[in-house]
């Protein structure tokens, strides 16, 4: 058996997008999973749409999702010589030939065929040419299909697929600007790195038999084809801009977990069992072409959001204090120096964030002191609380001989004891004064983290609106 080798492909003119990450993510899989080798490969013969910029993004994506590659990246716009070897290989065979056509002959052809009704393909004028129309006629080269019989793709979702040789046209294999075309190019490379598994996107499979030809005019084995089905939205429509962030660096920017995004996309047509949630290693050791399904996949935003949020709350304090850190320097808050605080902190709020951005959102009265109550919280939780309970809660934390949870607890029951108080009835005032708003972890969880000064001049700077009603309530109550 031949070393597995399967290749990643992608053309520089954009962002790497979810289901060209998918696509990566699938054959980064199959070759982990088969010992095998996974080849980076930039398809870069549209020089006027490539650039260096999507380059660089489609790279720093793959390394963030992390799918190392093996070989490569290996750029087409510099393997010239090897096209231009095997053009004349095709020529010397005949199954390849030059056509004088111009684009303005080739672009009223194929509008008499439209006005006709018929498939406006090539019409095969040059195909038996031997001399130029004139000394400067433009020249491209075209391959010499099969006229009659038929191409059989043998892939391994849709089995073997069958296209009618009479129905494909003469592809044009060099343009008469000299550059390679892609359905040449990708022949030549594929075959030069003994790629044995091609797997891509369905939209590829009108391609395939072209290929296969040319594959077979080269005397070159075609590898295994697997054609993945399509990523669609929730309208059942092509995934585009339109349903959200398609870009793979967009959902890094938005919190979310590399290992996530790939046990989320993974599912996107291939299943292993009822399993949801898979770590890297898992998924290496499961992936198999077999188990990938012909049914497109539905990109659903909440679904990715859970999986993330099951991904977040594996980790350990530690990692996600790491993690979270430049999501804290990205909202402008100073990034804690204190990294066994940062710990305290994450751990807090990992049960109750789906992405690393929505736990720095909910940590902000963690990471800064300028907490603004909203009137109407304060009219409902402030104004209408014990003030002296409060008082008594202030004294009372501030003569703990030790701040932690237990202790503070132990303040707080003494406190509600001694005012005949059930908990809500002090703890939600204290809530609002220490976070802002109404909903948080548990309060003494809260406070320990938050620090004792810094609790104390939160309570000393609410204290002001507590048992105090405001004009509104005074206004509305009864004369």
């Amino acid at each position: 058996m031949p070393t597995v080798r399967t290749r990643f492909a992608p053309s520089p003119t954009g962002y790497l997008h979810i289901g060209g990450a998918r696509t990566a993510l699938f054959n980064y899989l199959f070759a982990r999973h088969s010992g095998g080798v996974f080849v980076l490969r930039v398809e870069d013969t549209d020089r006027e749409r490539s650039t260096e910029a999507s380059m660089d993004a489609i790279f720093e994506s793959l390394r963030w999702l992390g799918l190392d590659w093996d070989e490569g990246p290996f750029f087409q716009s510099r393997r010239g010589d090897l096209y231009r070897e095997h053009t004349e290989r095709l020529l010397a065979s005949g199954h390849a030939y030059r056509c004088y056509c111009t684009p303005e002959e080739l672009d009223e052809r194929r509008r008499s065929a439209q006005a006709a009704g018929v498939a406006a393909r090539y019409d095969r004028r040059c195909r038996d040419r031997t001399t130029p129309p004139s000394p400067d006629a433009p020249i491209a080269i075209r391959f010499k299909a099969p006229l009659a019989g038929e191409t059989a793709v043998q892939d391994a979702i849709r089995g073997r697929v069958v296209f009618q040789n009479a129905e494909l046209d003469d592809l044009i294999i060099v343009r008469s600007d000299g550059s390679p075309t892609y359905n040449f190019c990708v022949v030549v490379d594929d075959a030069t790195m003994a790629i044995t598994h091609n797997i891509r996107g369905e939209d590829h499979l009108p391609n395939t038999p072209k290929q296969v030809q040319i594959y077979e005019a080269l005397g070159y084995t075609p590898p295994l084809f697997a054609h993945v089905p399509l990523v669609l939205g929730l309208d059942r429509a092509r995934l585009s801009k339109r349903h959200g962030a398609t870009s793979v660096l967009s959902y890094r920017d938005a919190g979310y977990l590399p290992q996530a995004v790939n046990n989320y996309l993974v599912r996107l047509g291939w299943s292993h069992g009822d399993q949801e949630i898979f770590t890297h290693a898992e998924l290496i050791e499961s992936f198999s072409l077999d188990a990938l399904g012909s049914a497109a996949g539905v990109f659903n935003p909440e679904k990715l959001e859970w999986v993330n949020a099951q991904h977040l709350k594996k980790l350990s304090h530690e990692e996600l204090a790491q993690l979270v850190k430049p999501y804290i320097a990205a909202r402008g808050w100073s990034v804690p120096a204190d990294d066994a605080w940062l710990a305290r902190m994450v751990a807090t709020l990992q049960d109750r964030a789906k992405t690393l951005t929505e736990l720095v959102d909910l940590a902000a009265y963690y990471l800064h002191d300028d907490i603004t109550i909203e009137p109407e919280v304060a009219a409902k939780h402030l104004a209408k609380a014990n003030a002296d309970a409060v008082r008594d809660l202030r004294a009372a934390l501030a003569a703990l001989p030790n701040w932690d949870a237990a202790a503070i607890q132990s303040a707080f029951e003494s406190v509600l004891e001694r005012h005949g108080l059930a908990l809500g009835k002090l703890a939600q005032p204290v809530r609002v004064a220490l976070t802002g708003g109404t909903v948080s972890p548990g309060i003494f969880e809260v406070a320990e983290v938050i620090g004792r000064d810094r609790v104390l001049a939160r309570l000393d700077k609410a204290l002001p609106l507590v048992g105090h009603p405001t004009n509104a309530d005074r206004a509305s109550a009864p004369q």
